[in-house]
């Protein structure tokens, strides 16, 4: 599905219908080594984007904030000037979720960092859906890294709390990605898609996720993956929609990028056909920075 343009044409951010001659080179990762298509061509003058035509940038505030502070962080966002075609997310820790909710911005959504696997009752330390629906959540993660090698989460238990939360009416974050010791063991692509593989089995329609790669080695640390090698594990991932979901599920979902996402390297990530946005952590703190981020969708309209 290549894409060649002498001029620049008005961005629409429609994804062009994916043919199999882009999905061929990763029929050639039988044995899950990663590696560099040096076959695909460069930036394109105007890169494609997912279905909804919108670019999508989540920030994670984790186990971060005061309310001091995170009342500074809302004023800031209130104030920032955000791209208009750009899906802007925030997820504030629960105890804050109602506060941001009530103060923030309509231009900006809100999002839980977790959810509980069915409706509320007896489950200590827990949320439930309609609790954050009730506040006014339109989103919540589910799958992410720390959740699954601290807190313990299986696959089976992610699925099914995205399947509660899709059943319910919230849009879910389905987050993906590899340990450093299974990227060096050449194991990137068969954990994406195991992880990919447990929400597929139990999401009742795709309209309302956003698959976020993640590297783990990448969250946190301050490295990066380069865009190259982030822009490799999206094609495949959207990839393996085509070939276990469907075409236009492959076509449609936007997958993100996050690890280590700040102002700096925002706008190359973001030049790759398949980065359809970013989930970012520590920068998201900084209403400035965050706002450099999602205004980095001018990225994708242009050539590099």
């Amino acid at each position: 599905m290549e894409m060649v343009a002498t001029s620049c044409p008005q961005f629409t951010g429609l994804r062009p219908t994916l043919h199999n001659a882009r999905s061929q080179p990763f029929a050639q990762h039988s044995n899950s080594q990663l590696r560099l298509s040096s076959s695909r061509k460069p930036c394109r003058p105007v890169v494609a984007m997912a279905g909804s035509g919108k670019f999508f940038v989540g920030g994670n505030w984790k186990c971060n904030g005061t309310k001091d502070s995170i009342t500074k962080l809302v004023t800031d966002l209130n104030s920032a000037k955000l791209e208009s075609d750009v899906d802007v997310v925030v997820s504030p820790p629960f105890v804050y979720l109602d506060l941001v909710s009530s103060s923030l911005t309509d231009r900006i959504e809100v999002s839980a960092q977790n959810s509980w696997i069915g409706k509320g009752g007896a489950f200590t330390g827990e949320i439930s859906v309609e609790q954050l629906k009730d506040i006014g959540c339109k989103w919540v993660i589910h799958g992410h890294s720390e959740r699954r090698h601290i807190i313990g989460e299986n696959d089976e238990f992610i699925g099914k709390k995205a399947a509660y939360a899709l059943n319910e009416g919230l849009g879910v974050i389905a987050c993906i990605g590899e340990l450093l010791e299974e990227r060096e063991a050449g194991k990137t692509f068969d954990v994406c898609f195991q992880q990919l593989k447990a929400f597929a089995d139990v999401v009742p329609n795709w309209d309302n996720v956003v698959i976020a790669y993640e590297p783990v080695w990448a969250i946190g640390t301050g490295k990066v993956a380069t865009p190259q090698q982030a822009q490799e594990v999206h094609v495949a991932v959207r990839d393996w929609l085509k070939k276990n979901v469907s075409e236009e599920v492959a076509s449609k979902t936007r997958i993100i990028y996050g690890g280590s996402v700040n102002g700096s390297n925002c706008g190359e990530l973001a030049k790759q056909e398949d980065i359809d946005g970013f989930l970012v952590g520590g920068a998201s703190l900084k209403g400035p920075e965050f706002a450099t981020i999602v205004n980095s969708v001018t990225a994708k309209k242009v050539a590099a």
